[in-house]
């Protein structure tokens, strides 16, 4: 270790660059530039190949180390003379580096094999996923980052231009520019290594969490105008999902737009059957399944049209002509679909705010974490996909579901889990008729679902999200002419709720589990 480190904060000049590239774009028009600034290049493998092909003048690494790729191009550059001419400090090292005949390296041009797409390929195993771990490429970068008072590193093709720029007006390289990169830098091989990381570790809840995103677009403001925002990714990301989703018009997505329709489409992947779900600040709004998906569209819109006014409508089919002209009468931020007939989309073009979504195939939803900030650290829990079934139910009561009723109940399962907790829905002919969200009491939710459906109620299947803790929610119910209750259970007043069910003649179904989304 140095006794007294000093850090160099002046401009740099650049005689040599190491150039080692997975990501190619642009690397040839930089080393042009290079060559044109009097800079010596030393590149590797497909690199120095690429660069030869343009007529760039380069020296292969093997040959600059007087020591060839071994390995099958395991080891190629992790070398004295490689990592010497990097790391080394040039008001104190000049020795060292002279008795050794090492060469400074003040530029070094560096980004690594994809990991991420690598591990993302179904036929990707263990030892695949470990070939494709690349050992040089970070141990430059880091080298190269470390020594910011010397050397320059770049790791994104973005950043050719500007340092060319600084290099064309200056001959130099600043402290400043220097310092960004070396942080751009230990944040990309900080990124690759926790990748490495989840895809080896065994555990769900791990010891030690790494997480790792990549930025995917700045937004106007957050879940309000004085919040600032952004979304990111997860590194490798090729699923069906909102970040992924070809926008073919309407204005760009709020923070607000990404979680309705993530919320939107999280619900329409729990069905198997032609379905409609309209989300609303976050909870469902309306839902319907069947088998004609225009008739499924206007009972998931009419199910509470007033709610469903500038709300995010979400298919699990292809949305058709027919579904855009009614969807066209009336004002949605955002459609989600698979896929989209040609003249749905070009009835859409009418309405040039309206965001419209293609997502292609997608399946049910995996598991995955969930992960939520606290001050002081996150909580992480895996996603409730837990699919209910009618072997999981029992019935508590006199009298008996039909099997028409179990069918709903088990319908209005899968909206449930959707909405936010306290949560009751009230459903009908696999249509939602009123939602209660969000409540503080569970029975302030049951008064907000029989106020929502009306009429509608009578007949329909009620589902609470948790257990009721008192009577007073039957209670509430008794004049509705609803007709079967579906809770978890769990209760030490359990008796007392099945009592009141008895005695107004509802009947009751416990699911032995509970779908809280706090």
């Amino acid at each position: 270790m140095i006794d007294n480190p000093f850090i160099n904060k002046e401009p740099i000049k650049v005689g040599r660059a190491l150039i080692s590239v997975f990501d190619k774009n642009g690397i040839v028009e930089l080393a042009q530039e290079l060559i044109k600034l009097n800079v010596e290049i030393i590149s590797t493998g497909g690199t120095a190949e690429t660069l030869r092909k343009a007529k760039v003048s380069v020296i292969d690494v093997g040959d600059y180390t007087n020591f060839p790729e071994i390995m099958d191009g395991r080891v190629k550059t992790i070398n004295p003379l490689v990592e010497g001419g990097i790391l080394g400090l040039r008001d104190q090292h000049e020795k060292d580096a002279n008795s050794n005949n090492i060469k400074w390296i003040d530029l070094v041009v560096c980004n690594l094999y994809p990991f991420s797409e690598t591990i993302s390929k179904e036929e990707c195993d263990l030892a695949m996923a470990l070939e494709n771990v690349d050992i040089g490429g970070p141990t430059m970068i880091r080298s190269a980052a470390k020594n910011l008072g010397w050397v320059t590193v770049l790791i994104d093709p973005k950043d050719y231009e500007t340092t060319l720029k600084e290099l064309r007006e200056t001959k130099k390289i600043s402290f400043e520019t220097r310092k960004n990169l070396s942080t751009k830098a230990f944040g990309h091989t900080a990124q690759y290594d926790a990748i490495i990381h989840n895809y080896l570790k065994d555990e769900k809840l791990t010891d030690d969490l790494s997480l790792t995103f990549t930025k995917h677009s700045e937004m106007r403001y957050g879940e309000n105008p004085h919040q600032s925002a952004a979304s990111y990714t997860i590194p490798g990301n090729v699923e069906s999902n909102i970040m992924n989703a070809k926008i073919h018009q309407g204005k760009k997505l709020s923070y607000n737009n990404i979680m309705d329709a993530d919320g939107a489409l999280a619900c329409v992947r729990e069905f198997d059957e032609t379905a409609c779900v309209v989300v609303k600040h976050a909870n469902p709004c309306g839902v319907a399944i069947g088998d004609n998906i225009l008739d499924v569209y206007e009972r998931a819109f009419n199910a509470d049209p007033l709610s469903a006014f500038g709300g995010i409508v979400a298919f699990n089919r292809r949305c058709t002509k027919e579904v855009a002209r009614a969807i066209s009468k009336v004002f949605v931020e955002i459609v989600i679909a698979p896929n989209f007939d040609q003249e749905a989309l070009e009835i859409f073009k009418k309405k040039k705010n309206l965001r419209v979504l293609e997502l292609g195939k997608f399946d049910k939803r995996k598991k995955k974490i969930e992960i939520r900030n606290v001050d002081g650290g996150i909580l992480v829990q895996d996603t409730d996909t837990r699919i209910l079934t009618r072997d999981d139910l029992t019935i508590v009561t006199q009298k008996k579901p039909s099997d028409k009723d179990i069918d709903t109940a088990l319908f209005t399962w899968k909206v449930l889990r959707h909405a936010k907790s306290n949560g009751i829905l009230i459903a009908k002919n696999n249509t939602t008729v009123g939602l209660g969200a969000g409540q503080v009491s569970r029975v302030d939710a049951v008064h907000m679902a029989l106020k929502k459906g009306g009429e509608g109620v009578k007949g329909g299947i009620l589902a609470s999200d948790a257990f009721f803790p008192f009577r007073d929610s039957i209670d509430a119910i008794k004049d509705s002419e609803i007709g079967t209750i579906m809770q978890p259970g769990g209760s030490i007043r359990d008796q007392e709720v099945i009592d009141a069910c008895n005695e107004y003649g509802f009947a009751m179904i416990f699911t032995g589990t509970r779908c809280f989304k706090h």
